[in-house]
């Protein structure tokens, strides 16, 4: 369970790294992309930064990519003229497939509830 602190830290950091994101980076590599969440550790050493990307799955990767690679350090000093901390987290980029597995999940039960329908109206054997 996260202290208040690490709550405050982990808002904070996930609106600011958004507004970085979207505003500041002109990295074509990079696709449309939320930032879903932020977790920062106990020392608040290290933040793992959760987002979604639109895209298929190679503008999924290309974005990833340039989030760990010179995005990255971009970021990051943004962050330090930005947030009053003391030292700024390592950034830890991960994919959030929430987003992706919700939209399967509903793809799933619409085909469900499709074949029930079809097994409901009546059929004309005769």
């Amino acid at each position: 369970m996260p202290t208040q602190r690490q709550h405050r830290v982990n808002q904070l950091l996930q609106q600011e790294i958004s507004g970085i994101i979207l505003a500041e980076i002109q990295d074509p590599h990079i696709g449309f992309v939320t930032v879903t969440g932020v977790e920062v550790s106990p020392d608040l050493g290290h933040a793992q930064v959760y987002v979604s990307v639109f895209g298929d799955e190679n503008k999924t990767q290309e974005t990833m990519a340039a989030l760990r690679g010179a995005a990255y350090r971009f970021i990051r000093g943004r962050l330090a003229e930005r947030v009053a901390l003391k030292h700024i987290p390592e950034l830890h980029f991960e994919l959030d497939e929430t987003a992706r597995h919700a939209q399967q999940i509903e793809m799933l039960l619409h085909q469900v509830d499709e074949e029930w329908t079809d097994e409901d109206e009546p059929h004309d054997d005769q």
